[in-house]
């Protein structure tokens, strides 16, 4: 949708699902994707963990999903994940597409959050499923790029200060971008990252293999 420049201020009384910014400028944060986005996105038939794997990767989660944190008041939307040395023992280490994917947001959204990558994958059995990678340090990709899993889209950071270095990683059911808090009282379209990506991983639990694109000589 396209928002005219002196596009009249919306009434209180009108019926909008969403107010636009006084400059008329849509926020991208919270826009769904066009027919044409949508049917570039790729079947996505694997799936692996962002930072590695439990085998081999290093990392453990320091806050689960869905655990609930009173000092932030609700319930955390994802996983964090870290490097086994903790605090900043992993800051600008690689983060990697979990699967084959299109990338739709790619930009710092507010500095709490830090920069953010979102891909959108569909499922074997054609859903439409997101990953978020957030409080990067470097974004390595752009919007509107086609990637291949295990393609490095970023690094670790701290969202500009706030944290120690780690990738806070969600997995979302969802037709448009919808950055969000990353603690809510109702899980909406969140799904359990790790668990979700188990699920759908499509390889043997020891299965290490690298990314095709790996295997090409192209990673």
């Amino acid at each position: 949708m396209i928002i005219a420049k002196n596009a009249k201020t919306p009434d209180a009384n009108e019926s909008h699902v969403l107010k636009m910014p006084e400059s008329g400028e849509a926020d991208h944060r919270f826009h769904f994707l066009s027919p044409w986005l949508t049917a570039q996105i790729p079947k996505a038939i694997r799936f692996d963990p962002p930072m590695g794997s439990h085998h081999g990767g290093l990392i453990y989660n320091a806050q689960k999903f869905w655990e609930m944190n009173e000092k932030r008041g609700g319930h955390h939307t994802g996983d964090d994940l870290n490097g086994i040395g903790g605090m900043n023992s992993d800051l600008g280490d690689p983060v990697y597409s979990a699967a084959d994917g299109l990338v739709i947001y790619a930009a710092q959204s507010s500095p709490g959050w830090g920069n953010i990558v979102v891909i959108a994958h569909k499922t074997s059995d054609g859903r439409p499923l997101h990953t978020m990678y957030a409080h990067l340090e470097r974004i390595d990709v752009s919007s509107g790029n086609l990637i291949a899993r295990g393609v490095q889209i970023g690094t670790v950071g701290t969202a500009n200060g706030f944290y120690p270095a780690h990738l806070h990683f969600e997995m979302r059911t969802s037709d448009g971008v919808d950055i969000g808090a990353g603690y809510a009282m109702y899980p909406l379209n969140r799904l359990d990252p790790m668990a979700t990506i188990f699920t759908l991983r499509n390889a043997a639990a020891d299965d290490l293999s690298p990314a095709p694109l790996a295997k090409m000589g192209l990673l």
